[in-house]
């Protein structure tokens, strides 16, 4: 099955932007475009229902209806129980407040493991459980590859460790971790699992409840939405681990990990990305399925375009003698996020790249562990080309002459 790009490109308004029209952008692992579903959803709960959610009355009424419908409907996409998808500000902040309730929860002397393959959200707020005598251990990648080895982390897991955080897709070097493989082996070791899930979220939603991790997040606002932060966090942990949130609230497990109030607004607008989910599989495949039938469905479609667009720029970029690709020249196994370092700024590069039409990045993209880790020079950082499913075949040819110019 081949995915209909016009289709999916006429649900994203900025596509029909005059402003931005000959602009082929690449900078989705930053933050993706807004489908319309959600900015009709959010334009409407600014217009009718801009007050206190829950009260009896008919626009709070229905305001408190559409952030229960979001919570909803996501969760069924991801494949867990409705009250185990929390929302907040951001997935930063979201990680923060988890850290704090491990940090009470866990004893001096015992251990949590994380990666320096990581993009800093999902690994500064736990390595400052040092501060209350937690040890933490990092999991290292390959210097070369950019990979990580399921044999390291196996030496590293024993009777002390009680949570392990990885991501199910680096920011930078793309690598598709086995999230499934991983969560077994800390499980099995009695470990929790805590799976970032921003940078692989935009390529499709996961099945969480297949995949198996205890917490898993990702942001909103790079999977079409607005700038929220989704969590799942499966209830046997979820009630374990101390209230976060106001005291009236410990007994709800969706309000336990949100210490300030959501945004109303923002929080009904994710109902949106569902709306869009749904309309994608309505138009491509058809017929009756679950919710996170579809949203599987639509993940391996998603998928499947992205590898096919994605193989050509890694083999154009890997023969270059003045670039090192960080990461696998593999498509199949990695997501559309190409991290290049040069022999000259990467924000110098973007900026050039920027005169032929291109919107890309240049930088350390928060991810200045595994960057140093592979030996890049970070003074100069790299350039980062990331994509999803909506970008078509023509901006990839745009984007391959824009290098072959300015590189």
């Amino acid at each position: 099955m081949t995915l209909d790009t016009d289709w999916v490109r006429a649900q994203f308004p900025a596509f029909a932007e005059p402003s931005l029209l000959g602009q082929a952008f690449f900078e989705n692992a930053g933050g993706s475009y807004t489908c319309k579903q959600v900015i009709d959803r959010l334009f409407r709960f600014y217009r009718q229902r801009k007050v206190q959610p829950y009260a009896p009355y008919e626009a709070s009424t229905l305001g408190g209806a559409e952030m229960d419908e979001a919570r909803l409907r996501m969760a069924a996409i991801l494949g867990v129980a409705a009250d185990e998808l929390s929302f907040g500000p951001s997935t930063t902040q979201n990680t923060y407040v988890l850290a704090q309730a491990f940090g009470q929860m866990l004893q001096p002397g015992e251990a949590i493991i994380v990666t320096n393959q990581d993009h800093e959200a999902n690994t500064g707020p736990w390595r400052r459980l040092t501060d209350r005598g937690i040890e933490v251990r990092e999991w290292q990648i390959d210097p070369e590859s950019g990979s990580l080895n399921t044999d390291d982390l196996e030496n590293l897991l024993d009777d002390k460790v009680r949570l392990v955080c990885f991501p199910h897709c680096s920011n930078v070097v793309g690598q598709v971790n086995p999230v499934t493989e991983i969560t077994a082996l800390c499980h099995a070791a009695g470990a929790f699992v805590c799976v970032d899930g921003v940078s692989y979220a935009p390529h499709g939603f996961a099945d969480v409840g297949a995949l198996g991790p205890d917490i898993y997040l990702f942001s909103a606002y790079k999977t079409f939405g607005p700038h929220q932060g989704l969590m799942v966090i499966r209830r046997p942990l979820g009630e374990m681990l101390p209230n976060q949130g106001h005291v009236f609230n410990g007994d709800c497990l969706y309000k336990r990990f949100t210490p300030a109030g959501p945004d109303h607004a923002q929080v009904a607008a994710c109902a949106g990305m569902a709306d869009y989910v749904d309309a994608f599989y309505a138009h491509h495949i058809g017929g009756k399925a679950e919710a996170t039938q579809r949203g599987e469905a639509v993940h391996d479609l998603m998928r499947a375009h992205e590898t096919n667009l994605l193989q050509p720029l890694l083999d154009a970029v890997k023969s270059r003698n003045s670039v090192r690709l960080i990461g696998s020249s593999d498509a199949a196994g990695r997501a559309p996020t190409v991290a290049l370092a040069l022999n000259r700024s990467g924000e110098d590069v973007a900026a050039d790249l920027a005169k032929q039409g291109i919107m890309a990045g240049g930088g350390d993209f928060y991810a200045g562990r595994a960057l140093a880790a592979m030996g890049v020079d970070m003074d100069k950082g790299v350039l980062r080309l990331s994509f999803t499913h909506y970008t078509s075949q023509s901006e990839m040819d745009q984007l391959l002459s824009a290098l072959d110019t300015v590189l």
